[in-house]
């Protein structure tokens, strides 16, 4: 992902901006939070205890909750380190685990997002590709590979200190954005191209040749196809409106790093930066959507899950209507 390593100008340089941003970004963290590990842990549940027999979509499906779910695990720890003013309090090595797992789960969001839509791609357009007859434990192994290439470009943040001491505060950063040293190295641009442009052109890819395909053969007035039509729309819209802000705001600052090296201009971008960032977290918060219209198995629980609500909340008031009407049917007799 973006994230990694890229030295371009820190927010402890910005005390304005550090101020802002705790203000801004503890809710949104938190809300990311507590909704994203309950969106992605009743999505777990629905996949081990329900959803059977599992297909190879059901495999891909699983893992992107997965990673979204142990992003969300980490948030909590970011919340803490903005609510404190940017200090963080958990050590080096806790930092690098933190940000490892932000970075590998984001990473890993985003590849099991461009598996999925490479899925639908061969099921609609290629019917009969070999791929499609893929066994549920030889996509296993497919989806081991993708966390392997996805540990492969994130590992090096493990490796590398991401903790300094600014304004009597420690700074826990992926990112240093001063140009105080070399902007975006070629490798780093390699790995910011290939973890989110290339899966972008993919998705998009796919989700124009699935709509043009089913327009050819005038399917999509049928109902099954018009849920899938919505699935395929709604993971491209869900994959830019999260990641897209984050990476347009990485690109300005690449062109802007090498025309001014004042840090004091980049307070702006600074605040841009941390909040697109954050944004691209709504991601593993609303994949349970993309679960929902992707399953049917998803929409019976879901229902069954709320029916049984309401019957509980009934239950609970129905006694409170009989007292009522017992001390109602009192009063009355005693008149």
């Amino acid at each position: 992902m973006t994230n990694q390593l890229i030295r371009l100008t820190s927010s402890a340089s910005c005390p304005t901006a550090g101020k802002l941003l705790s203000r801004v970004l503890p809710p949104l963290l938190l809300l990311e939070c507590v909704l994203g590990i309950l969106g992605n842990g009743l999505a777990l549940w629905i996949f081990c205890v329900h959803v059977k027999p599992w297909k190879s979509s059901t495999v891909l499906l699983f893992n992107l909750a997965l990673a979204d779910f142990l992003l969300n695990v980490a948030l909590p720890f970011r919340a803490s380190y903005y609510i404190s003013g940017m200090d963080w309090i958990f050590g080096e090595e806790f930092c690098r685990i933190c940000l490892f797992m932000l970075a590998m789960n984001r990473s890993g969001s985003i590849v099991f997002l461009m598996a999925i839509a490479v899925d639908r791609y061969l099921r609609v357009v290629h019917p009969h590709h070999p791929l499609n007859s893929l066994s549920v434990s030889r996509t296993v192994g497919v989806a081991c590979a993708l966390w392997t290439l996805t540990i492969s470009l994130t590992a090096h943040v493990l490796s590398v200190p991401h903790q300094s001491e600014a304004r009597n505060a420690t700074r826990c950063e992926s990112f240093v954005i001063c140009p105080s040293s070399s902007a975006g190295p070629t490798w780093h641009k390699s790995v910011f191209i290939l973890s989110f442009y290339l899966p972008l052109a993919v998705i998009l890819f796919c989700s124009f040749r699935i709509v043009l395909q089913l327009r050819e053969r005038q399917l999509e007035r049928n109902t099954k196809i018009q849920r899938a039509l919505r699935f395929i729309i709604l993971v491209a819209l869900t994959f830019a409106v999260c990641f897209l802000p984050s990476n347009i705001a990485q690109v300005i600052i690449w062109a802007k790093v090498k025309k001014d090296t004042d840090c004091d201009s980049y307070e702006a971008l600074d605040q841009a930066f941390f909040i697109t960032i954050s944004l691209t977290y709504l991601n593993s918060m609303l994949d349970p959507i993309i679960y929902y219209f992707s399953s049917p198995t998803f929409k019976r629980v879901y229902k069954r899950m709320l029916r049984s609500s309401l019957r509980k909340k009934e239950e609970q008031m129905s006694p409170a209507d009989d007292r009522t009407r017992d001390t109602g049917s009192q009063s009355l007799s005693q008149l």
